[in-house]
């Protein structure tokens, strides 16, 4: 039994397969992807519409499976998923994560933020075709309305969420900026110590390195989620 997991959550109109690249474990740490309603296997389910509906029931699903330490990860619009699923967890007296790890995101108070709020659907088509590309597969034409409509419930919800004073967390952020990110760029990251105690990483890469599961990024990820958090007050 892995003494701790990492609960991963889907990039922007993806759903928990956008991780198949990604180990199953690593050095002691359960890699665990969530899939969320309204994509794959989910598909018939309906999507929510804000952060707050999802982390409210996420943080519910997820109770079952937090008898060991663990941490949060999200990258984009999932990190604000994460953010918020912590704080729910943290207001309901649930165990806390051990840390909250945010990739290629503003801070809440920051946003919304991002190239995809002001795409149009053609646009937005284009970026799904590369992250599917980046995923090594392509994209039937018989989908690409499908996922579309998820890509774009995804990036509603992100305009939707600007929360003006964030509730900071007991536990510690590492947020993870990528060098060649032209969608947030490392230097939009900086808010996010008002959310709460945060470290700071510079990975080289662009906004979809994180797909490929680099050894910068796992090493990250283990080293931060196996270390013992300082205890705020």
């Amino acid at each position: 039994m892995a003494p701790a997991r990492l609960f991963c959550l889907p990039y922007s109109g993806c759903g928990a397969s956008m991780y198949r690249h990604w180990p199953s474990s690593a050095e002691g740490v359960e890699i665990c992807p969530v899939q969320l309603p309204g994509r794959e296997n989910r598909m018939r389910e309906p999507a929510y519409s804000t952060y707050e509906s999802m982390a409210d029931d996420l943080s519910e699903a997820l109770l079952p499976y937090l008898d060991r330490p663990y941490g949060l990860f999200g990258h984009c619009g999932s990190a604000l998923a994460a953010y918020e699923t912590a704080v729910r967890l943290v207001e309901k007296g649930y165990p806390a994560p051990t840390r909250v790890f945010v990739s290629s995101e503003a801070a809440p108070q920051d946003g919304p933020y991002g190239r995809f709020l002001e795409m149009t659907d053609d646009e937005l088509a284009a970026e799904l075709r590369q992250l599917v590309a980046e995923l090594g597969g392509t994209l039937e034409p018989s989908l690409l309305a499908l996922y579309l409509g998820v890509l774009r419930n995804d990036v509603d919800m992100n305009k939707r969420y600007h929360v003006a004073e964030p509730v900071r967390l007991p536990c510690p952020i590492t947020a993870i900026g990528w060098t060649g990110d032209t969608g947030i760029p490392p230097s939009l990251m900086s808010g996010w110590p008002a959310c709460g105690e945060t470290a700071f990483e510079l990975l080289d890469g662009g906004h979809y390195r994180f797909i490929e599961a680099p050894e910068e990024l796992m090493a990250v990820l283990v080293a931060d989620l196996r270390s013992k958090p300082v205890p705020q007050p």
